[in-house]
C-alpha cells in the first residue's frame, strides 16, 4: 500500500464522520475556552522600588507584563528583574503564583544585585499608632423618676 498523505487523511475522516458531529465538537471545543479557560483579567497591583521610594500602580494580566511596565516605569533595565511581595520578599518567580495573588498587592520590583530588606520605617499602607492621653467624662442626671438624661464627654 502507498503511504496516505495527511490531507488524504483528512478528507477520509470527514467522509466518514457526519457534519454535524464535526460542528458539535467545534462548539463544544469553543465553549470549553470560554468558559472553563477563561482569558486572564487585567489586575491592579501596587509595586515600588527597593528603596520604597518610589512607588506606582500598575495594571496587568501576567508577570512578564507587570516586569515590562515596571521597567518602563522606574527606568530599569528589563533583562534582570525580579519581584517580591512587599511585605515579606517571598519571590513571584512564576506565572501560576502571580495569578494567584489579590488585587492591589503590594509588590517590589528588584533589580540584579538588589535583596529584599524590611521595611525600617512603618509601611505605607499601616499608620503608627498615636499615643495620647483622653479625658473621658460621665455625666448622668436625673430629671423625672422615669426619666435620666446621660452626657460623655472626651
Amino acid at each position: 500500500m502507498a503511504p496516505l498523505s495527511i490531507q488524504s487523511g483528512v478528507n477520509y475522516a470527514k467522509t466518514l464522520l457526519p457534519e454535524t458531529l464535526v460542528r458539535s465538537v467545534s462548539t463544544v471545543q469553543t465553549t470549553i475556552s470560554r468558559h472553563i479557560l477563561p482569558s486572564a483579567q487585567p489586575r491592579c497591583f501596587k509595586v515600588c522600588t527597593s528603596s520604597r521610594r518610589r512607588r506606582r500602580g500598575l495594571v496587568a494580566t501576567s508577570l512578564d507584563e507587570l516586569l515590562e511596565q515596571a521597567a518602563r516605569v522606574f527606568m530599569l533595565s528589563c533583562h534582570f528583574l525580579s519581584l517580591v511581595l512587599e511585605e515579606d520578599g517571598t519571590v513571584v518567580d512564576s506565572e501560576e503564583y502571580f495569578q494567584s495573588l489579590p488585587n492591589n498587592m503590594p509588590l517590589m520590583v528588584l533589580e540584579k544585585g538588589e535583596m529584599w530588606m524590611q521595611n525600617k520605617v512603618f509601611p505605607s499602607f499601616r499608620q503608627p499608632k498615636k499615643n495620647g492621653v483622653a479625658k473621658l467624662t460621665f455625666d448622668l442626671y436625673k430629671l423625672h423618676p422615669k426619666d435620666f438624661l446621660f452626657s460623655v464627654c472626651v
